[in-house]
């Protein structure tokens, strides 16, 4: 039996809620600190998992699996940015104004466990299961913007 949009939204919601949790026990445990385009990309997930969740529960669903796929594609966007950054290392988006706009937000100020940048982009090249963080949020983004257009093509909403 196919799956409904329902049920598919929210397993694209859970696998975004799942990732921040990767994300908190990489910073946390293992000691990665995120930098600003890590921190950007928490947010798309963040966004892309609550537009899924409404859209699985709220009329229009289409409206909000949308917002959700923009939430995954500038979460790819970044992502892919920050692999550049890392693929020429003298680049950089250290210590810059990005930084410390992001640090101020009222998110990261009241969840700064969550969403304060500390890291170096350099530095986000460290591997985790044979590749670089940024290279796994880039390939989870690709997912989620396959899975989130299926979900816009489905006929019943």
């Amino acid at each position: 039996m196919k799956p409904t949009t329902r049920q598919l939204l929210i397993a694209i919601a859970l696998t975004c809620f799942a990732l921040i949790g990767a994300a908190l026990y990489l910073q946390h445990v293992q000691h990665m600190l995120p930098c600003p385009r890590c921190v950007i990309q928490r947010y798309a997930f963040i966004a892309a998992g609550i537009f899924a969740l409404l859209g699985a529960f709220l009329p229009r669903p289409k409206m909000w699996t949308g917002l959700a796929l923009v939430s995954a594609i500038v979460g790819a966007a970044n992502a892919y940015k920050l692999i550049d950054v890392i693929n020429h290392p003298g680049l950089s988006c250290g210590i810059d104004p990005m930084e410390t706009m992001l640090n101020k937000i009222p998110s990261a100020t009241m969840l700064p466990w969550l969403f304060r940048a500390d890291g170096m982009c350099e530095a986000a090249g460290e591997l985790f299961v044979g590749l670089p963080v940024p290279y796994w949020s880039a390939i989870w983004f690709g997912i989620l913007i396959v899975s989130l257009g299926l979900v816009l093509l489905r006929r019943r909403a």
